[in-house]
Protein backbone atom coordinates (compact mmCIF):
# COMPACT_ATOMS: atom_id res chain seq x y z
CA UNK A 1 0.00 0.00 0.00
CA UNK A 2 2.58 2.57 1.27
CA UNK A 3 4.76 1.51 -2.10
CA UNK A 4 1.83 2.67 -4.36
CA UNK A 5 1.59 5.73 -2.54
CA UNK A 6 4.89 6.23 -3.09
CA UNK A 7 4.26 5.59 -6.73
CA UNK A 8 1.51 7.75 -7.16
CA UNK A 9 3.03 10.78 -5.50
CA UNK A 10 6.12 10.41 -7.93
CA UNK A 11 3.67 10.56 -10.91
CA UNK A 12 1.97 13.12 -10.00
CA UNK A 13 5.48 14.92 -9.65
CA UNK A 14 6.41 13.97 -12.90
CA UNK A 15 3.23 15.08 -14.45
CA UNK A 16 3.31 18.61 -12.78
CA UNK A 17 6.75 19.10 -14.43
CA UNK A 18 5.35 17.66 -17.36
CA UNK A 19 2.52 20.27 -17.59
CA UNK A 20 4.93 23.13 -16.98
CA UNK A 21 7.06 21.98 -19.98
CA UNK A 22 3.21 21.53 -21.80
CA UNK A 23 2.59 24.98 -20.90
CA UNK A 24 5.32 26.95 -22.52
CA UNK A 25 5.25 24.54 -26.04
CA UNK A 26 3.58 25.86 -29.03
CA UNK A 27 2.40 22.44 -30.11
CA UNK A 28 -0.37 22.32 -27.34
CA UNK A 29 -3.77 24.02 -27.50
CA UNK A 30 -4.36 27.25 -26.37
CA UNK A 31 -6.99 25.70 -23.50
CA UNK A 32 -4.41 23.37 -22.94
CA UNK A 33 -2.00 25.82 -22.09
CA UNK A 34 -4.00 27.95 -19.83
CA UNK A 35 -5.60 25.32 -17.86
CA UNK A 36 -1.69 23.62 -16.99
CA UNK A 37 -0.04 26.84 -16.17
CA UNK A 38 -2.88 27.08 -13.84
CA UNK A 39 -2.71 23.87 -12.34
CA UNK A 40 1.03 24.15 -12.03
CA UNK A 41 0.94 26.93 -10.22
CA UNK A 42 -2.04 26.02 -8.16
CA UNK A 43 0.58 22.87 -7.32
CA UNK A 44 3.74 25.04 -6.93
CA UNK A 45 1.60 27.92 -4.67
CA UNK A 46 2.37 28.27 -0.94
CA UNK A 47 -1.03 29.22 -0.72
CA UNK A 48 -3.88 26.11 -0.33
CA UNK A 49 -7.67 26.67 -1.01
CA UNK A 50 -7.92 24.85 2.16
CA UNK A 51 -4.97 25.49 5.03
CA UNK A 52 -3.15 22.54 5.24
CA UNK A 53 -3.11 23.06 9.28
CA UNK A 54 -7.18 22.06 9.06
CA UNK A 55 -7.27 18.39 10.22
CA UNK A 56 -8.41 16.39 7.35
CA UNK A 57 -9.74 18.84 5.10
CA UNK A 58 -6.53 20.79 4.90
CA UNK A 59 -4.98 17.80 2.83
CA UNK A 60 -8.61 16.74 0.49
CA UNK A 61 -7.74 20.04 -2.09
CA UNK A 62 -4.25 18.22 -2.44
CA UNK A 63 -5.77 14.84 -2.97
CA UNK A 64 -8.44 15.54 -4.70
CA UNK A 65 -8.27 19.18 -6.84
CA UNK A 66 -4.52 18.76 -8.15
CA UNK A 67 -4.90 14.80 -9.50
CA UNK A 68 -8.34 16.23 -10.97
CA UNK A 69 -6.44 19.03 -12.32
CA UNK A 70 -4.13 16.96 -14.02
CA UNK A 71 -6.45 14.77 -15.41
CA UNK A 72 -8.30 17.21 -17.19
CA UNK A 73 -4.87 19.05 -18.94
CA UNK A 74 -3.97 15.53 -19.41
CA UNK A 75 -7.21 14.99 -21.31
CA UNK A 76 -6.69 18.16 -22.97
CA UNK A 77 -3.37 17.38 -24.83
CA UNK A 78 -3.13 14.96 -27.49
CA UNK A 79 -1.62 11.82 -25.93
CA UNK A 80 1.69 11.01 -28.01
CA UNK A 81 2.49 14.69 -26.79
CA UNK A 82 1.76 14.37 -23.26
CA UNK A 83 4.00 11.20 -23.59
CA UNK A 84 6.58 13.19 -25.00
CA UNK A 85 6.47 15.76 -22.32
CA UNK A 86 6.38 13.03 -19.45
CA UNK A 87 9.63 11.71 -20.95
CA UNK A 88 11.29 15.03 -20.77
CA UNK A 89 10.13 16.21 -17.60
CA UNK A 90 12.25 12.92 -16.25
CA UNK A 91 15.49 14.30 -17.78
CA UNK A 92 14.89 17.59 -15.32
CA UNK A 93 17.69 18.45 -13.26
CA UNK A 94 16.47 18.82 -9.83
CA UNK A 95 16.13 22.31 -9.03
CA UNK A 96 15.93 24.10 -5.48
CA UNK A 97 12.89 25.63 -4.40
CA UNK A 98 12.78 29.57 -6.17
CA UNK A 99 12.80 32.73 -3.54
CA UNK A 100 11.94 34.78 -6.47
CA UNK A 101 9.28 31.97 -7.67
CA UNK A 102 7.77 32.28 -4.12
CA UNK A 103 7.78 36.15 -4.10
CA UNK A 104 6.24 36.40 -7.23
CA UNK A 105 3.51 33.85 -6.33
CA UNK A 106 2.97 35.79 -3.03
CA UNK A 107 2.31 39.36 -4.91
CA UNK A 108 -0.08 37.14 -7.00
CA UNK A 109 -2.08 36.13 -4.38
CA UNK A 110 -1.65 39.49 -2.42
CA UNK A 111 -3.14 41.10 -5.78
CA UNK A 112 -5.64 39.13 -6.10
CA UNK A 113 -6.70 39.44 -2.78
CA UNK A 114 -6.80 43.01 -2.26
CA UNK A 115 -8.59 42.81 -5.52
CA UNK A 116 -11.02 40.87 -4.45
CA UNK A 117 -11.39 42.53 -1.18
CA UNK A 118 -12.09 45.74 -3.01
CA UNK A 119 -14.92 44.34 -5.53
CA UNK A 120 -16.13 42.46 -2.47
CA UNK A 121 -16.35 45.98 -0.43
CA UNK A 122 -16.65 49.27 -2.18
CA UNK A 123 -16.74 51.72 -0.11
CA UNK A 124 -13.35 50.07 1.91
CA UNK A 125 -10.42 52.62 0.47
CA UNK A 126 -7.29 49.89 0.23
CA UNK A 127 -5.35 52.54 -1.94
CA UNK A 128 -4.83 56.01 -3.10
Amino acid sequence: MMDRLKLWARSLKRDIAALWLAARDRRVPLIAKLTAACVVAYALSPIDLIPDFIPILGYLDDLIILPLGIMLVVRLIPAPLMEEFRQAALGLPRRRPSTAGLAVILLIWAAGSLWLLHWLWPGLVIWR
